[in-house]
């Protein structure tokens, strides 16, 4: 889980995030973080759509090299 200072950080830099959900690149969610709960986390994509992610899934700065997901785990955070 995402500690509450890294989200906050996120937020407050205006950093574009990489969320990564499982083994397909192409599943990942890529926006900034606008709010966030004990459970999960609102991104606003670059369209303007907000979704709302389970904060489970792995935050990294989207300019940095995608995380590899162990897909064992990628199924207990569904």
């Amino acid at each position: 889980m995402t500690e509450e200072g890294v989200l906050d950080r996120y937020r407050l830099q205006g950093v574009k995030v990489r969320v990564v959900r499982d083994g397909l690149e192409m599943n990942d969610v890529i926006g900034i973080v606008v709010a966030w709960d004990d459970d999960s986390v609102m991104i606003r994509k670059p369209n303007r759509r907000v979704v709302k992610l389970s904060r489970a899934y792995d935050y990294r700065p989207a300019d940095e090299p995608r995380a590899v997901v162990d897909e064992t785990q990628a199924g207990d955070r569904a």
